[in-house]
């Protein structure tokens, strides 16, 4: 880069004094466009992330909705209702919904991949701990049970226990060595347990028009227990 003598920098202030605004305007875009455009580009990235930081929510509980879908007041009470109900913060943290999956053990052609996305996203979110519970029909329900993904109920009030259910885990399978050759008979061992609570019957969901039976279960290596009790007590008003 050339140097300038200070008589070279006094002759070229003087032209861009006696520059029109419009020339000054297009003198310094054209010479310093790039520097421009950068504090630009920095200040918008800046701002977007200050932005999200400021107006982001924190999940207070992870909830999925399986095999069942509900309207925009069934969902607000889902969500809002249980964190103004619970003293939550409904401007800074969330009930975090998980929508629109599906599961089934025999999906047909058409709904196959969708079962397949839905279970690989659901996976995703319990190895992730960011699944606290599940809203679920019959069969989603025996199949998050039989893989041992929900928590056993064993200290819940007096008050509940008309609506806990108990489905099966299975405890060991070796159906593939069987399959493979590798063992000579098939051994499936499963025992029952209580893990899930039937909620067709509450008003939230009797009111909204649900078909057929729905459950409500924790996830059992969720972090956050304690907003899932909760959460419990709030869905049957207690």
């Amino acid at each position: 880069m050339v140097k300038l003598s200070e008589k070279e920098k006094a002759a070229h202030k003087a032209a861009f004094k006696a520059m029109s605004p419009a020339e000054k305007a297009e003198h310094i875009f054209t010479y310093h466009k790039w520097t421009i455009l950068l504090v630009l580009l920095v200040l918008l990235i800046t701002g977007s992330i200050i932005h999200r930081q400021l107006t982001q929510k924190k999940p207070v509980l992870y909830l999925a909705v399986i095999n069942t879908s509900f309207g925009e007041d069934v969902e607000k009470s889902l969500t809002e209702g249980f964190l103004v109900e619970a003293g939550f913060d409904v401007r800074r943290q969330e009930v975090y919904l998980y929508r629109d999956l599906y599961l089934s053990e025999d999906a047909d052609t058409l709904n196959h991949e969708y079962a397949y996305a839905s279970k690989v996203k659901l996976e995703g979110a319990i190895t992730a701990e960011k699944l606290d519970l599940v809203l679920m029909n019959r069969e989603a329900y025996d199949i998050f049970s039989r893989q041992g993904y929900l928590m056993e109920l064993t200290s819940l009030p007096d008050a509940l226990s008309p609506y806990i259910t108990e489905n099966e885990v299975i405890l060991s399978d070796n159906s593939v060595d069987y399959l493979l050759g590798n063992a000579a008979e098939e051994q499936i061992v499963t025992e029952v347990v209580p893990n899930s609570l039937a909620v067709s019957s509450l008003p939230l969901f009797r009111d909204a028009g649900f078909n057929g039976d729905l459950y409500i279960g924790i996830v059992s290596n969720s972090p956050r227990q304690e907003e899932a009790a909760a959460y419990y007590r709030y869905i049957f008003g207690y």
